[in-house]
């Protein structure tokens, strides 16, 4: 496989072409940004951290009937995906009230909620990623009926596997971020990534933050919390 010019560099991570039209290389970064890009930073050794786990945790997924655009892993921090066209909504899937949603609602953060909740966001950083309904999403034709229906569906199956992994590893799964693409077909796939920089990831006896968090809100220990989690998924693997 041959790696070719670089297509796109977002916040985390940098996109490059290859020799074949329907493949790309992944490559993760250091950086770690929040608040729409308004916070910046580096965090040492994350975007290994992140591509390692989100391969190690999309393969798991594959194995138990979800499809994503993973292919295959290079090297440390590169990984081969399927070419795919992102889908421009962020799917968050809640368990526990955290941050955005405990502010919206009023509610304490740490709450553990009656059922796990789907939301979508509009992806879109100049208009600060708007909270939007499958209503909006299909009349602004940026998903149809029917891929509104398969990504939730996919959001909850995702959401059962993920949870009762880390379970294993004595971590709660609090909420996390997804996107989905489609491939050339059409077909829904999961994208993206599934790392400490798109979860909330809590220790399941104390309640400490193993994820973004601790650089959001000036928590500390940063690096050492990536390595954390690492270790726990690498554990149970």
């Amino acid at each position: 496989m041959i790696k070719g010019a670089q297509l796109y560099e977002g916040k985390a991570k940098k996109v490059f072409a290859t020799d074949d039209p329907d493949l790309l290389i992944v490559s993760y970064k250091d950086d770690a940004t929040a608040f729409n890009g308004l916070k910046r930073g580096t965090v040492a050794g994350k975007g290994a951290i992140n591509n390692r786990m989100s391969n190690a945790l999309m393969q798991r997924l594959q194995q138990r009937g979800i499809p994503t655009h993973f292919v295959q892993e290079l090297n440390d921090r590169e990984t081969l995906v399927r070419r795919v066209d992102i889908v421009p909504l962020e799917v968050i899937v809640r368990n526990l009230a955290a941050g955005s949603f405990a502010k919206h609602y009023g509610v304490e953060e740490g709450r553990v909620l009656q059922t796990p909740t789907v939301e979508f966001s509009y992806k879109n950083d100049a208009l600060g990623d708007p909270l939007m309904n499958a209503s909006h999403a299909v009349a602004l034709g940026l998903a149809t009926p029917q891929e509104i229906d398969t990504i939730q569906t996919y959001a909850l199956r995702i959401n059962e596997e993920l949870r009762a992994f880390w379970r294993t590893c004595g971590v709660t799964l609090v909420d996390f971020k997804l996107e989905f693409g489609r491939l050339r077909n059409g077909a829904i796939v999961l994208a993206d990534e599934i790392s400490p920089d798109t979860c909330r990831f809590w220790d399941s006896e104390t309640g400490e933050k193993l994820d973004k968090d601790r650089f959001r809100r000036d928590l500390g220990g940063v690096e050492e919390a990536y390595r954390e989690i690492m270790r726990r998924l690498t554990a149970r693997l």
